[in-house]
């Protein structure tokens, strides 16, 4: 009796999570904002928006790289807080990021680095006062619940690329002034260097499903898109490019998070799809894994949209910067990303 209970109670449960979904899957998308420029001169925040940056030497070599791109770079009031691993207690965190939104002298926010805590502040923030104050905001990793949630409330464009603890090495940094502040409708492509190889080893790209196509680039690290499905913190799938990445996780996660994105109805209306990297995510030894190669094959093969695997996105030395909210169009064989326009004014 108990149990003939607790499965009706749970069939009712399940009905109205699959009700939620269905809901936040059918939102509407509000208008896209695209921020202002970059351009040098500009003021920059630091924001810990995420895990604690509480080692001082490290923030300060952030300020000094992005002033060597010509930046002014002040620091948010809380930038070196510390609540276990978090950087500072909600409250201040979204303090914080408000703060840096609401300051029109501050032309762009800069993550110093992901972990986990950003969901936590998504209901602290004031998405009226972002909307009104559009402005270039970037990160990747944890910043994915932001960037996400600002682009599902608000419309604005936001950014997945280098925090502020990335090397900023020649190849990030092109695609940073390209994107941010040239306005260039670029296209992204990994780089082809054979080296002291008899053909290319590093930073291959590895076809799923060949073809090319045009959609809204949405995504970001896989973990924290499938913790926020059926909510509203996530912009509508439909007729987008799905990019995403993750790192140091084991493959039956990353088979589990697909098969969620599945379930959750995201897979069906994508137009494309893009996995950057999975850093550390090899199966282990022994043969009680599939493999990642496996996983794309049964969950993103079938979906017969362009698919590949090996972006420069993610949890890499070399990245990319994209724009969230971006026609863009794809071709799988080549791994190539091209904007259809400019992501900023």
């Amino acid at each position: 009796m108990i149990r003939r209970k607790f499965l009706k109670t749970a069939g009712l449960s399940g009905l109205a999570a699959g009700l939620w979904t269905q809901a936040s899957l059918a939102q509407a998308s509000p208008k896209i904002l695209k921020p202002q420029r970059l351009k040098p001169g500009d003021l920059l925040a630091l924001v810990s928006p995420s895990g604690a940056s509480a080692i001082r030497f490290e923030v300060t070599l952030v300020k000094e790289s992005l002033e060597a791109l010509g930046f002014k770079v002040k620091f948010a009031n809380h930038i070196f807080d510390r609540y276990g691993y978090l950087g500072g207690n909600d409250e201040v965190r979204a303090t914080d990021l408000m703060a840096q939104f609401s300051d029109r002298s501050v032309a762009g926010i800069v993550a110093v680095r992901g972990g986990w805590g950003c969901a936590r502040i998504l209901p602290l923030l004031d998405y009226e006062v972002i909307r009104k104050n559009p402005k270039v905001f970037i990160g990747y990793s944890d910043i994915t619940a932001l960037l996400l949630a600002i682009q599902a409330k608000t419309g604005l464009v936001c950014f997945h690329g280098p925090i502020g603890f990335d090397p900023w090495n020649a190849f990030t940094v092109d695609y940073f002034k390209k994107v941010l502040m040239e306005a260039v409708s670029v296209a992204m492509q990994n780089p082809s260097e054979v080296g002291d190889h008899l053909t290319q080893v590093e930073n291959r790209v590895q076809t799923i499903v060949p073809g090319s196509a045009v959609g809204i680039l949405k995504g970001g690290c896989l973990s924290i898109i499938s913790t926020l499905l059926g909510t509203d913190y996530v912009p509508p799938w439909k007729d987008s490019i799905l990019f995403v990445e993750d790192v140091e996780e084991e493959i039956y996660r990353i088979d589990r998070m697909l098969t969620h994105l599945k379930l959750a109805g995201v897979l069906r209306q994508i137009r494309g799809f893009i996995f950057g990297r999975c850093t550390d995510c090899d199966p282990g030894q022994g043969y009680g894994s599939l493999t990642l190669e496996q996983v794309l094959d049964d969950h993103i093969k079938p979906l017969g949209v362009p698919a590949w695997y090996g972006s420069m996105i993610g949890h890499l030395p070399m990245k990319f910067t994209i724009p969230l909210g971006i026609e863009a169009k794809i071709d799988s064989e080549k791994g190539l990303i091209q904007l259809l326009e400019p992501a900023v004014l």
